[in-house]
């Protein structure tokens, strides 16, 4: 016979309903993405054009299903460690993050165009752009005065 203490119990029951929050968080957030993602693709595809709206409907849908997995991430986290710490269950949970790792990095190189890693480069890139344009803008308006 096994005497649970009370404060323990009451503990586990609310990382049990901290758990079942973020799973139908997550669940909810991919839902209507979805949701979010076919009434986009409806109301503009016929003024648009279904070329022009798909890249759009396409970054909504992805950003919804990011968004849901790290919270379906983070309640079997909680799952595993809390609830349930066993050897055969942090496996399962490695072999989930794995999984939603390649799904997130996969998602976000087909939403932005490129793996996450070359982000600072672009940018780095970009504010250099920035500051020749404005060079030659102002050296430009210096030659005409």
């Amino acid at each position: 016979m096994t005497i649970i203490e009370p404060a323990s119990a009451a503990l586990d029951g609310f990382v049990r309903i901290a758990v079942l929050s973020l799973e139908l968080v997550g669940t909810v957030t991919i839902v209507t993405g979805a949701g979010a993602a076919i009434f986009l693709f409806g109301s503009r595809a016929r003024s648009l054009g279904i070329q022009a709206v798909y890249q759009p409907v396409r970054a909504v849908l992805g950003r919804s299903i990011l968004l849901g997995l790290e919270f379906l991430v983070a309640g079997d986290i909680l799952k595993s460690l809390v609830i349930n710490p066993s050897l055969n269950d942090l496996m399962v949970l490695a072999g989930l993050i794995l999984v939603r790792t390649f799904l997130s990095i996969s998602l976000g190189v087909e939403i932005n165009g490129h793996w996450p890693w070359q982000e600072t480069a672009m940018a780095a890139r970009k504010a250099d752009a920035a500051r020749t344009s404005e060079t030659a803008r102002n050296n430009g308006e210096g030659d005409a005065q």
